[in-house]
């Protein structure tokens, strides 16, 4: 009895998959419908549409599903049709049923337009790379960016995008992004041409991202400072730019602007970009460091970021402090994720601001130190403390971090009284800082605001055209006669 009742429960449950694998087919057709109809009206929206519920569907693809849908949408004696086929499993036990029946349902073959072909370049590219195939992903989409090459539509610029981008991603898991690099470079010379402005963002940040994975530096800000600049289109490509100007400028010593990158680079990534924002978080909190400022607490508790950040919090708690000792025991603890988050070498440059730090917090509690006590405090390990602790308070005092003076006869320190801040312009300029980024912001989301298609407009400006032609033809007609007059 017992075995009747489970076996009347699980029967049901045996059935799901079958019915939700051809949904995801029903999808994908719908998917193709809307492709189809933005390019017939050359109507980019329909297609960015397109593309999202893809993104949406990403999980659900199957081999299966795939093929049923190639056949549907591909004539069956294309060229991409058996490239496609090829790359795509022949027996599938699971879902076999599921393929006869697609494919005993779907029509005649029709005409494939280019867009369509793109993107089922694209889905199988996508589940190549779901399926960690990375070897056939990369042949796939290899073969993608040759049939590209002879497309030149803008109803393909949004597909392309992303298929440029997993083009790269492809040679990327497969550590061989050096391969594809004068790949990239033609195909940005070619978006360019095209006036294909989403599609020269997107390789821009693929090139900087190449540069910046084998340190190439000085090459990935010569690319990017004579690159056309324009508006931005996708606010996720931005994000990334700002993300990769952000590392540039902090290796370049340019503190102030990468810091105002990477902020900016955190604050416009998407809700769900946790890891990206992360990244952000970790080199912005470096930089910061770099500058002589203390992140805020709340900076490492962010939801879902707090175990991620709890080196750089430890790392932040000892330049506060300006313990040179504890600095290196958190710089040793977290070498291994120092130096995967590729930090290492910044963190050293760190060792001078703990050091600074220290020293500003002694001429604070001191009115007068001895040379050898500020070498005993700041826990200095040299054969001459004592000389090393000169040099480092008469750098100090003539950069302007301490206010003291150095008694050479006597050993001491002597610390200057300290003034009232409110007596100089700091306070002027802080809030001048703030009021500039609320401006900025302002402007940045004003741009941002996006308007539905007017007719009246569109009939006001073809009235206005028509004005402005007749007019420019009677002012013609008026300089021709001036001119037969002059004769």
């Amino acid at each position: 009895m017992t075995a009747d009742v489970e076996m009347e429960v699980q029967a049901p449950s045996s059935s799901v998959p079958s019915a939700t694998v051809p949904s995801t087919h029903q999808h994908l057709k719908e998917i193709a419908s809307l492709i189809e109809t933005g390019a017939q009206g050359k109507e980019v929206r329909r297609i960015v549409r397109a593309v999202r519920l893809t993104m949406m569907l990403r999980r659900k693809l199957r081999a299966s599903v795939l093929s049923a849908f190639l056949g549907h949408v591909l004539p069956s004696g294309s060229e991409a049709f058996a490239k496609l086929s090829s790359f795509l499993p022949k027996d599938d036990e699971h879902d076999m049923d599921v393929d006869t029946a697609a494919s005993a349902v779907q029509g005649p073959a029709k005409h494939c337009i280019p867009e369509l072909e793109i993107f089922c370049y694209l889905i199988v590219l996508i589940y190549l790379i779901d399926q960690k195939r990375y070897n056939e992903a990369k042949a796939c989409s290899s073969a993608s960016i040759a049939r590209l090459r002879n497309i030149n539509r803008r109803t393909v610029d949004v597909i392309a995008s992303r298929l440029y981008f997993y083009y790269s991603f492809s040679y990327e898991l497969t550590n061989s992004l050096a391969e594809i690099r004068g790949t990239l470079l033609a195909l940005h010379r070619m978006a360019t041409l095209r006036h294909d402005e989403l599609g020269q963002e997107t390789l821009l940040n693929l090139l900087l991202r190449n540069y910046l994975h084998y340190n190439l530096y000085d090459q990935a800000e010569k690319l990017r400072s004579k690159a056309p600049r324009f508006e931005a289109h996708s606010n996720q490509q931005f994000c990334r730019y700002l993300f990769y100007l952000g590392k540039i400028r902090t290796i370049q010593l340019e503190y102030t602007d990468a810091k105002e990158s990477l902020l900016q680079a955190a604050r416009k990534a998407p809700v769900a970009a946790r890891g990206f924002q992360i990244q952000c978080n970790k080199w912005a909190v470096i930089v910061r460091l770099l500058l002589g400022e203390i992140p805020e607490r709340t900076v490492f508790m962010q939801k879902g970021m707090k175990k991620a950040l709890t080196p750089y919090f430890e790392l932040t708690n000892a330049v506060r402090i300006g313990d040179l000792e504890l600095f290196k025991i958190v710089a040793d603890k977290f070498s291994g994720t120092f130096s995967s988050d590729r930090t290492h070498n910044l963190i050293v440059r760190l060792r001078h601001n703990v050091i600074r730090t220290g020293l500003r917090n002694i001429s604070i509690s001191y009115s007068r130190i001895s040379l050898a006590d500020v070498a005993r405090k700041l826990r200095l390990d040299s054969p001459n403390p004592v000389a090393d602790a000169e040099s480092i308070v008469a750098k100090a005092i003539r950069d302007g971090a301490i206010d003291a003076t150095i008694d050479h006869a006597n050993g001491w320190v002597v610390s200057k009284e300290t003034g009232d801040v409110y007596s100089t312009n700091e306070p002027q300029i802080a809030l001048n800082s703030r009021i500039a980024f609320c401006l900025n912001m302002h402007n940045e989301a004003v741009r941002a605001l996006r308007f539905p298609p007017n007719s009246n407009k569109e009939k006001e400006s073809e009235e206005t055209r028509r004005e402005r032609q007749q007019q420019e033809q009677e002012l013609a007609k008026h300089i021709a006669e001036e001119d037969d007059d002059d004769f």
